[in-house]
């Protein structure tokens, strides 16, 4: 029951998504060819929201619905890893037309076909859970 709260945000946070055409293919596919501002747009209000809310994190020293202290671990000094994880993502993004949470979106409004792109995705975590302890960390 008390998953519930999390169940009712989702929701809510995928009627947003579809509402302000985020999840649509047609606008990501305009991203990626630099014809329309609207993806960043809302890419860009999402990085300054998650910043000021970082800031009041810390400012306010809110705690977790727990009652513990958030914690953010120090930042990473390197910048490889970033850089060929970020390509990596944003190719998958390119070629399926979602990014992770947006996949589960578009199958709730019936575009099955992204039961292939969450194959992929699963498919693709499993095997990185696989290899982690071989890659450079």
């Amino acid at each position: 029951m008390k998953f519930l709260k999390f169940l009712f945000v989702g929701i809510f946070f995928g009627i947003v998504l579809v509402k302000s055409e985020a999840v649509s293919w047609y606008r990501i596919f305009e991203m990626f060819k630099f014809q329309s501002f609207h993806m960043y747009g809302i890419i860009g209000s999402a990085v300054i929201l998650g910043v000021l809310s970082v800031w009041l994190l810390k400012r306010l020293k809110i705690k977790t619905t727990e009652g513990k202290e958030v914690y953010l671990p120090p930042k990473d000094k390197g910048i490889v890893r970033y850089l060929l994880g970020g390509s990596i993502f944003g190719l998958g993004w390119a070629l399926a037309g979602a990014c992770p949470g947006p996949m589960y979106i578009l199958l709730g409004t019936g575009v099955f076909s992204m039961l292939i792109v969450i194959f992929g995705a699963v498919l693709g975590t499993f095997v990185y859970g696989i290899l982690k302890p071989r890659l450079p960390h």
